[in-house]
């Protein structure tokens, strides 16, 4: 009897599901003037529906049954290219479903199939989905065709040990997420759940470099040394490292894998998915280390197909990727005549790299993530990078930032749906690389920008105006460029020339500086190895009394030949970090307890630059100042970037251990927290903890 009922009701909503979409055809061809499903001189509404009904039900055929085999013949193609080849394949099954029918009078033009497939597929889509939320076993099987071909070769029992889905929320700081689940009504309602019932909420401190590819690094492969910001110089080949470049990427994990000597965190049965680094998985979507050359045996099938093996999910994305390149000049609009400040630039591509991140992004990493649930797999990393994209352009807190969180909180609660239907147990990890701080830039604050004040220092006058315009434009995102990069998988652009100062009359080489946040790093070609203090003083006796004596200048770093690495501050103030011998005020007071040690930690590296200069603190807001063009800004010491945050399963061991009921110390540095996810991977794999309440469940 339960067999029968079953049918039945999977009957009912195949005649459902045909019914909406033929309805919706009648209703395109009402409405579109270059569509029309009867003939010039009229036929009788039964026709015309038959004709519809007819069309409707092949094109679902061919979507249900050829559109999986042929998603997975094009996977190899990259994700933007496929996404626009999906329009256009469905464009094409309906004009084929309207010419073999009985009584078709042939396809509409393909601009038009294109967009009467979308909408059908939408509608179709929505129709199923909306019916089998309500009916267990329906929505299990429409899982399972998310999964693809993997989970239909036989599903392994819920008792094996549990799996681990990491999602990172790029840039969200601990205390902008305990604001968005706080209160009556929070922001992340999801998160919030999880919050009060599942799973406890810790910060832990980021490294000075407080940046993506300085934080996953070190996540995924246990070691970020010699990564001192988002961008350095190099001086034995000449060469900028940008982390968001493929090639930087592909550079940085190679000598992370060198150093730690392991693979990386997710080597075992592991995905990455939208991340700089692989993390040693083989199954890789989106990630720019391997965005120009994939290594054998890393494939991106599996991380595509849950995405793309529903048209509907592709013409959802367009609609929402167009209403965000609509949103993002209304906000800039509006925020401009109410007179918001700070304030940043927000044209050139940004919006379309905001829509690519708050939108595309965002859905395909979060697809592939519910297929590898539903695929079983063992370790998933995965990074959201809408929030940071915004924050930089908008501020951390505000109205666009809110809308981000939203979307967000959307994206953990479908992972945490698909968890309920998933084949093993799963524990869900959610984390951030680093906060962000607010502030007036560098150059809206003072007037001029850093390379002017170096120019300044180093003798070279500056003419009227000058000093108030930036050398080169910054780039338009960090993290988004490059994952749009790893999307298109396109030829590495070449790198931007960095920022120099033009030789004096003696001819010497021009000093390279670069901006990293509110973290600048100057550079001296014409000095071997790093250069130390008394040999700057020596060719730029103006520049550290300059640099010390600005007052959007924190503190500066130099090696000094007699003391080691020294932090200058106003007024002839050191903090000698060798021996801890500190001349005047403390340089590094405003910045925290921990900042001695992370600056110490840094200045052992050997491409740290000859001079780094982190902005000066508000002690009181927190506000810092970028050097570069951004209103929320990480990469340095100061405000709410060093924060981040830890949300792990009650189910898993506390991050940091517990002296009674009070955490034993502070989780500090990335390395750090890559210690932690290791541990929960190996508690997880230990024991199996069942079924449990899922955080899509406890939000209800």
């Amino acid at each position: 009897m339960r067999g029968w009922r079953n049918g039945g009701a999977v009957l009912l909503r195949v005649l459902v599901v045909w019914a909406a979409s033929t309805v919706t055809l009648v209703l395109l061809a009402w409405v579109m003037p270059s569509f029309s499903l009867q003939s010039a001189d009229g036929e009788s509404f039964t026709k015309v529906g038959v004709t519809a009904a007819a069309g409707a039900g092949l094109f679902g055929l061919l979507n249900a049954l050829v559109w999986p085999w042929l998603v997975r013949a094009l996977l190899l193609a990259p994700a933007i290219a496929l996404g626009l080849l999906v329009f256009l394949l469905n464009g094409w099954f309906l004009v084929f479903a309207l010419s073999v029918v009985p009584a078709g009078r042939g396809g509409p033009p393909t601009g038009t199939a294109v967009v009467i497939a979308a909408v059908m597929s939408i509608v179709s889509s929505a129709t199923s989905t909306f019916l089998a939320v309500r009916v267990r076993d329906q929505q299990r099987r429409r899982m399972r065709r998310l999964a693809g071909w993997r989970a239909t070769r036989g599903t392994p029992p819920r008792t094996r040990a549990a799996g681990t889905v990491f999602l990172q929320l790029d840039g969200i700081g601990y205390d902008v997420l305990a604001d968005a689940v706080s209160g009556p009504r929070p922001v992340m309602p999801t998160l919030a759940a999880m919050c009060a019932t599942t799973h406890r909420l810790t910060p832990w401190r980021t490294d000075w470099s407080s940046q993506t590819g300085a934080a996953q690094l070190a996540i995924l492969h246990g070691s970020n040394y010699d990564v001192p910001a988002f961008r350095w110089y190099e001086k034995e080949t000449g060469e900028v490292v940008v982390t968001n470049r493929p090639s930087s990427a592909a550079e940085l994990q190679r000598r992370a894998v060198t150093r730690s000597g392991d693979p990386g965190l997710l080597a075992y049965d592991g995905a990455s998915r939208g991340n700089l680094f692989t993390g040693g998985a083989e199954q890789v979507a989106l990630v720019l280390s391997v965005a120009a050359r994939r290594a054998r045996g890393q494939r991106s099938r599996a991380g595509y197909f849950a995405y793309f093996s529903d048209p509907a999910h592709a013409a959802r994305t367009a609609a929402s990727f167009l209403v965000e390149l609509v949103r993002e000049p209304c906000q800039a609009l509006r925020a401009r005549l109410r007179g918001v400040r700070p304030r940043v630039g927000r044209g050139g591509l940004y919006p379309l790299i905001r829509a690519f991140a708050t939108v595309v992004q965002r859905d395909v990493v979060t697809a592939a993530v519910v297929g590898d649930v539903l695929n079983g797999r063992t370790a998933v990393y995965a990074d959201l990078i809408a929030y940071d994209e915004v924050a930089h352009h908008s501020g951390p807190r505000g109205r666009d930032t809110r809308q981000v969180l939203r979307g967000l909180d959307r994206c953990v609660a479908a992972v945490a749906e698909a968890m309920v239907y998933a084949p093993r147990p799963y524990h869900l990890v959610l984390l951030s690389d680093h906060g962000q701080s607010q502030g007036l830039t560098f150059q809206a604050a003072y007037g001029r920008t850093l390379e002017s004040l170096v120019r300044d220092g180093c003798g070279r006058p500056v003419a009227a105006g000058e000093g108030a315009r930036p050398a080169r434009r910054p780039e338009a995102g960090a993290e988004a460029r490059g994952t749009a990069r790893a999307a298109l998988r396109r030829r590495e652009p070449q790198p931007l020339p960095p920022v120099v100062v033009e030789p004096g009359p003696d001819r010497r080489s021009a000093p390279v500086v670069l901006g990293s946040g509110n973290l600048g790093l100057v550079s001296f070609p014409d000095l071997a190895g790093r250069a130390d203090r008394e040999a700057i003083d020596a060719h730029y006796p103006a520049l550290l009394p300059t640099l010390t004596g600005h007052p959007g200048i924190g503190f500066v770093l130099v090696r000094s030949a007699a003391y080691g690495p020294v932090v200058l501050g106003a007024d002839g103030a050191e903090f000698r970090l060798d021996s801890g011998e500190v001349r005047g005020a403390d340089p590094l007071a405003p910045f925290g307890p921990g900042a001695a040690a992370a600056v110490r930690r840094a200045a052992s590296f050997p491409h740290t630059a000859d001079l780094m200069i982190n902005s000066s603190v508000d002690p009181d807001t927190g506000d810092v100042h970028a050097f570069e063009q951004q209103l929320g800004c990480h990469g340095g010491l100061g405000g709410e970037q060093s924060r981040a945050f830890l949300l792990s399963p009650l189910a898993l061991s506390a991050p940091v251990p517990a002296v009674g009921q009070e955490p034993a110390g502070e989780l500090v540095g990335a390395e750090a927290v890559h210690r932690v996810l290791r541990r929960w991977l190996h508690e997880a794999m230990a024991h199996s903890p069942g079924r449990t309440t899922t955080p899509a469940r406890a939000a209800r």
